[in-house]
């Protein structure tokens, strides 16, 4: 998936694949500080090759533990 959005990024901008990565490099970063912990690491799973289904469920069982909730 990262290497899709440099490639996306690249051939709409203009920019050199390099410029590319360090955009979404630089993009992924900032998401990373403002997520909570669970949807940030989601995203580096997600970006990584990750299905959107499994993220979500792991986000959200996450998120429960920010809200108080547990899923037993």
């Amino acid at each position: 998936m990262m290497q899709e959005l440099v490639q996306k990024l690249s051939a709409k901008t203009g920019m050199s694949p390099e410029q590319a990565q360090e955009a979404v490099n630089v993009m992924v970063s900032h998401l990373k500080e403002r997520l909570p912990a669970p949807l940030a690491s989601g995203l580096d799973r997600y970006l990584a090759g990750g299905s959107v289904q499994d993220e979500l469920k792991a986000a959200t069982a996450g998120l429960g533990g920010v809200f108080g909730k547990t899923n037993e």
